[in-house]
């Protein structure tokens, strides 16, 4: 067979589906090889950057692989964003690439580009890669190919791209001649282990006012069921990072609400008042914690753990007490078999309960406004209005954070977005993947007017294969987040963030309609939950345009270099203090 069809059966037998990408002169071998009765099938998007989002959101859903491809120079580049945002979000993808052939190749003193189209696509993504390798031998195609899956799944999960030149991907070959990539051993320090999981018993034992972070990480490592039973057996209340906002639904008792610089009061009050944090799978990053990272639940013993070394050394501030190197199913084997302690923190679940009960995201007056539709009356009603196990991904910027804070996670749910990269587009990229994933399923894509011109292109292929994607288009007409930094820090000169300023301001729902998808539009709060329902329940991909008023904030939120349980609008001084059992900054 030719190498062309031997990558793709290898991907066939991992158990992936489709594969996403755009053809081009050095990229059609892999192309010519697609044969759905014998291998995945082929996703055409629009472009590169959604073949690579795609993918992305199509392992995140499948907790497999995802597959795209793309052709030399202009389309290996355009796969970047995407790549970013697997790289960011720990997410194993593995991106094919063409390539020139060696002898239309530049050497190292040559020319700045020799072949048509010629980029040296490896060197450009070895920052946001954990293995990228130009693969100019077909005897070595077994080897990379199998190293290169293992890398993008080991360890700290992520993407990895092949570079094949054109006559790579042509060439004959013997499956019998190829030598395969031999695993490495991993070692595991369960002794070590072991000590401090009884380290980290012990300061349960004594805490008073414990409080558990959940992080993406028990989403990368499928312990998500595990993660639970754990939580129900220590009974200490729960605040998930934004990556692992679905891992328990809104109701369950010991769900505090999230935590940061972007968050509501009630999650961030239990983690700085706390005298134990323990942190599973979480970076703890400045939107998390502040920029000023030794205020960050600064009364408390901190437990934390991360697999990445990386990420659980990077100091900046912030002490831990125990730190926990490990793979967080390393870490639930040992703590599944030891006697958890029963202390009686009621009193503290009482005061946290107080707090969610006093500061709610979504606040009364909000439900009065006449005027177009607020933020969070409109996510508050939206996530009412969905099902357990729907898939809601949102973009970025303002509407990821209204989402975010607002959202009313219910059991089976999946709600991501890329949290570390964040590039506006995201989200309707996204929906394909995370459609096709779960057997063309429903997806609900919750997108700004700006990030949906990023992203507005690949309706086309929404359409082409019939996926029932539902874009709710949060419309403010202005990018509005910068807007609030323009206010702060350059004295509201709104330049190129709204039309005034020179930002475009495109009819978005007609551009919709020319690619063959339905709309709607919602335009005050009266007119709001029926349209939802409308949107929700129809049966293939709709775009409906959700209209905000101009200079919508996101709040609470902490200033920069405040402590984050600190948000403006500022409480009284007095009812600030109030709710401080750890002494203010």
């Amino acid at each position: 067979m030719k190498t062309s069809e031997y990558i793709l059966n290898h991907f066939k037998e991992e158990g992936v589906k489709y594969a996403f990408g755009i053809t081009g002169g050095v990229i059609a071998p892999m192309m010519d090889a697609f044969d759905p009765s014998k291998n995945l099938e082929l996703i055409c998007t629009a472009q590169e950057q959604g073949a690579a989002t795609a993918a992305e959101a199509y392992s995140r859903i499948t907790q497999n692989l995802g597959v795209a491809l793309a052709t030399s120079g202009p389309g290996a580049i355009n796969l970047l964003n995407g790549v970013g945002c697997a790289y960011f979000d720990s997410i194993p993808i593995v991106c094919i690439t063409g390539q020139v052939n060696p002898n239309e190749s530049t050497w190292e003193g040559g020319p700045r580009q020799l072949g048509f189209q010629e980029t040296d696509i490896v060197r450009m993504v070895g920052s946001i890669t954990k293995y990228a390798v130009r693969v100019d031998d077909p005897k070595t195609i077994r080897y990379e190919l199998e190293k290169s899956i293992y890398l993008a799944r080991s360890g700290r999960p992520g993407p990895v791209l092949l570079d094949l030149p054109f006559n790579t991907q042509m060439a004959e070959m013997d499956e019998q001649d190829l030598r395969s990539y031999d695993v490495p051993k991993q070692e595991v320090d369960y002794d070590l282990l072991n000590k401090k999981v009884d380290q980290t018993i012990d300061l349960i034992r004594s805490a008073e006012r414990p409080v558990l972070i959940l992080g993406a990480g028990v989403k990368i490592g499928r312990a998500q069921k595990r993660t639970r039973d754990l939580i129900e057996r220590l009974g200490i209340p729960v605040t998930p990072s934004w990556g692992a906002m679905d891992v328990l639904p809104h109701d369950n008792p010991l769900f505090i609400g999230g935590f940061g610089v972007s968050h509501g009061r009630s999650g961030n009050f239990a983690v700085q008042n706390s005298d134990l944090m323990i942190s599973l799978g979480s970076r703890l990053d400045t939107r998390q914690t502040g920029a000023k990272r030794e205020t960050f639940a600064r009364g408390a013993k901190k437990v934390v753990l991360d697999l990445d070394k990386g990420e659980l050394y990077k100091g900046r501030g912030m002490v831990v007490d125990v730190d926990l190197p490990y793979d967080i199913n390393d870490f639930l084997d040992s703590i599944e078999k030891k006697d958890l302690p029963t202390r009686d923190i009621s009193e503290w679940k009482k005061r946290i309960k107080t707090w969610k009960e006093n500061y709610p995201i979504c606040l009364p007056e909000y439900f009065n406004q006449k005027d177009k539709v607020n933020p969070y009356v409109f996510m508050d009603a939206l996530s009412d209005e969905s099902k357990e196990g729907d898939i809601i991904i949102p973009d970025a910027g303002g509407n990821l954070t209204w989402t975010m804070q607002g959202w009313k996670v219910k059991e089976g749910q999946r709600l991501f977005s890329a949290f570390g990269h964040s590039p506006m587009g995201y989200a309707p990229q996204a929906a394909m993947g995370a459609s096709l994933a779960s057997g063309k399923g429903s997806v609900t894509c919750i997108v700004g007017d700006g990030g949906l011109k990023m992203g507005i292109h690949e309706l086309e292929t929404i359409v082409r294969h019939d996926l029932p994607v539902k874009v709710f288009l949060i419309n403010n007409h202005e990018f509005g987040i910068i807007k609030g930094f323009q206010d702060g820090l350059f004295e509201s000169r709104y330049k190129a963030t709204c039309f005034e300023g020179g930002l475009g301001d495109t009819d978005l729902l007609k551009v919709a309609r020319a690619y063959g998808v339905p709309t709607s539009q919602i335009n005050n709060h009266g007119e709001m939950r029926p349209k939802i329902r409308e949107v929700l329940n129809y049966e293939g991909s709709i775009v409906c345009s959700v209209e905000l008023k101009h200079g919508e904030k996101i709040m609470p939120k902490a200033g920069f270099g405040k402590p984050i349980e600190d948000s403006v609008p500022l409480l009284s001084r007095e009812e600030f203090n109030g709710n401080m059992i750890v002494p203010p900054v």
